[in-house]
């Protein structure tokens, strides 16, 4: 018996990184997952994987900054599995960089969109089936950089520290119901959007260099290390934590 044997989780992200890390590690603790994402291609490899693990799997293409959608995700989830037990809100991007005072609107725009609004389109549509239920538990991915400033990001920490905020604004409201939400906030961490993205990490080994260098911890984390934060905080192990941001990071916010 896993530690969540028997529950439905809802992941958005979950076609890579985290978000596919986390589904695999609840998968091997019992859980069927629900692999949300606007990319087919890799949520259905991420079902795929989970299959493959042994658990039950769905993947449902959702747009989290569209409520229609995320409306959606919820109706093929609850037609399927009949409830809603777990939820990771991890979709996300970086967005560019920039400082603020020449950081374009529409590069606000789209950032606050998918990494704020977006965890609040999820987050009261899950709600609204766990208090029927009287039990749930919801992770939100925030970010070192909702706990610390990081110039050049102003989007993304603004997004991040909302998110924090958000999290713990719904655990005060809801911890009368049954239901517990709490955030995972990573350090840089070996995925897509780290290698990949605006640092453009994987072939440049100055900027790996630095983040290692900034990390007392002297390393990226791995996708592996934060899902594991995830699934403690869904389990009923961190049955007493609610409205935390349990930072992930090498010990770069303790500085």
């Amino acid at each position: 018996m896993g530690t969540l044997t028997g529950k439905v989780a809802v992941i958005t992200g979950a076609s890579s990184g985290i978000g596919r890390a986390t589904a695999l590690g609840a998968a091997r603790e019992g859980a069927s997952i629900v692999v949300a994402d606007m990319n087919a291609e890799g949520g259905g490899e991420t079902v795929n994987l989970v299959k493959e693990a042994g658990a039950e799997a769905l993947f449902v293409q959702a747009n989290v900054t569209d409520v229609a959608s995320v409306d959606g995700l919820m109706a093929e989830t609850l037609d399927r599995f009949g409830t809603v037990d777990l939820a990771f809100n991890n979709a996300g991007i970086a967005g560019a960089l920039g400082e603020t005072h020449t950081y374009e609107n529409a590069e606000w725009d789209k950032v606050i969109a998918v990494n704020l609004t977006g965890v609040f389109n999820c987050l009261k549509a899950e709600l609204a089936v766990m208090r029927e239920r009287g039990a749930g538990a919801v992770v939100n991915t925030a970010s070192i950089l909702g706990l610390v400033g990081f110039a050049n990001t102003p989007a993304y920490t603004a997004a991040k520290h909302g998110v924090v905020g958000l999290t713990q604004v719904a655990a005060l409201e809801n911890a009368g119901h049954g239901i517990r939400v709490n955030a995972v906030c990573p350090g840089f961490t070996e995925t897509p959007m780290v290698m990949d993205g605006a640092l453009k990490a994987r072939n440049n080994p100055e900027v790996i260099e630095q983040i290692e260098s900034s990390t007392p911890a002297g390393r990226l984390g791995q996708p592996e290390e934060i899902a594991e934060a995830v699934l403690w905080l869904w389990s009923d192990r961190a049955s007493y934590m609610n409205g935390h941001a349990l930072a992930v990071d090498g010990a770069y916010t303790a500085k």
